[in-house]
């Protein structure tokens, strides 16, 4: 013996008091070493079992598996190794952990380790029992908590969906409330032009049966002078200036009509099936200008001081909104006819868009309420309160921010 190599006494007191099952067996599956955490776990002392085949004195032990395995070690002359998670255990010991600890017996993970004698050949194989069944008690507590997570954020989840959804929904009825209050005003617009094209196509009308008249008295008997002097009584060189004069005018005001309705159109689109797209912000106040223009060009000069800004990624329908609800409100701030500036420019990385007017303003102790929700200074029944929120929660979903 090595004078470095420790006593044979007190290696087999070190093998026998370790907290790990350690046996061995030779070639022909009998037992060669069963050491006391063995023993105590299986109730078998070591007498009953060494010098015995170990599935005659353990029948309950995966035979098939187990003895393939160790018979691979005696083959490949090397170690092989077995996880608690995949092959929970061999023995089935008893472990003292809480019931709540959710495993039936010790959770194990294996190692087989060949033990070689002389000219390189396996004699035994030394297979140890790791006690795993705190890290796999752990571990299904773990999964439990991470699976109670999982179910809080598929709620959560939900729960947001349904308040985005509810968002929406409040979003639209503003609008809607917003359309209804400038309802006369867009009636108006589009009476006006529908108006003038009716009463336009009434003098056409005329003018056609007038015409019809030069070309009959063609076929009639005075032939070409009775149509001369036809046409010369319905005065033609003012029915052929007017005629061209009638269809520009009819046309413009079908294309006005034409532009209100896609206004509208635009102003009152569900966003929640509208996708984030490229648009230009002077386009939108143009739009929403549109749409209230009744509301304003009887109380407000509108200028527009519009800088070069490049197009930004946007709900246009959702800016829309705001800015009607900062246009409307600048308006009915105007007790006398004042001005309406529409303003854009660049700054840093960031596009800007100011709304100002020449109104009363507002009053400073309603400077920190006015994002509040239903707080409003207009008469009952002027107002829902909630435009300036509505307008701060868009704005804020695009990642900006609005000062008054």
């Amino acid at each position: 013996m090595s004078e470095l190599s420790p006593p044979p006494r007190l290696l087999d007191f070190v093998v026998d008091r370790l907290e790990v099952g350690i046996f061995a067996v030779d070639a022909e599956m009998k037992v060669v070493l069963w050491n006391h955490f063995m023993a105590m776990h299986s109730g078998h002392e070591p007498g009953r079992v060494i010098g015995r085949n170990l599935f005659e004195c353990f029948p309950e032990l995966p035979r098939v598996w187990l003895e393939k395995k160790i018979r691979n070690v005696f083959l490949l002359k090397n170690y092989a190794f077995t996880s608690w998670e995949q092959r929970p255990y061999l023995f089935h010991f008893q472990h003292n952990r809480p019931v709540t600890g959710g495993v039936d017996a010790i959770q194990q993970s294996c190692t087989f380790l060949p033990v070689k004698g002389a000219g390189d050949s396996v004699e035994h194989v030394c297979v140890s029992l790791y006690d795993f069944t705190d890290t796999a008690i752990f571990h299904g507590q773990l999964s439990h908590a991470i699976a109670d997570l999982q179910r809080e954020k598929a709620e959560q989840r939900r729960l947001i969906e349904k308040l985005e959804e509810a968002q929406n929904q409040l979003l639209q009825s503003e609008k809607l409330a917003s359309i209804g209050q400038l309802a006369a005003g867009v009636a108006h617009e589009i009476n006006n032009p529908v108006g003038f094209v009716n009463s336009n196509f009434g003098a056409l009308e005329r003018y056609v049966l007038d015409l019809f008249r030069v070309i009959d008295a063609l076929d009639g008997p005075d032939g070409l002078a009775g149509a001369q002097a036809i046409r010369q009584q319905i005065d033609y060189a003012f029915l052929k200036e007017d005629i061209v004069a009638l269809f520009k005018e009819s046309k413009d005001g079908l294309d006005r009509v034409k532009r209100i309705v896609q206004d509208l159109r635009d102003f009152s689109r569900v966003d929640s099936v509208q996708a984030w797209q490229k648009a230009n912000l002077q386009t939108c106040l143009d739009t929403t200008l549109n749409v209230a223009t009744n509301e304003i060009k009887h109380r407000a000069d509108v200028v527009k001081a519009y800088g070069q800004i490049p197009e930004v990624d946007c709900l246009p329908s959702q800016l829309n909104q705001v800015f009607l609800n900062l246009m409307v409100n600048a308006a009915q701030a105007m007790n006398q006819r004042g001005t309406l500036t529409l303003a854009t420019g660049c700054e840093g990385d960031g596009v800007w868009v100011s709304i100002s007017d020449t109104g009363s303003g507002i009053a400073p102790e309603n400077l920190n309420r006015i994002f509040d929700p239903f707080f409003t200074t207009k008469p009952v029944g002027k107002g829902t309160g909630l435009g300036l929120s509505v307008s701060y929660n868009i704005i804020a979903k695009h990642n900006g921010r609005i000062e008054p």
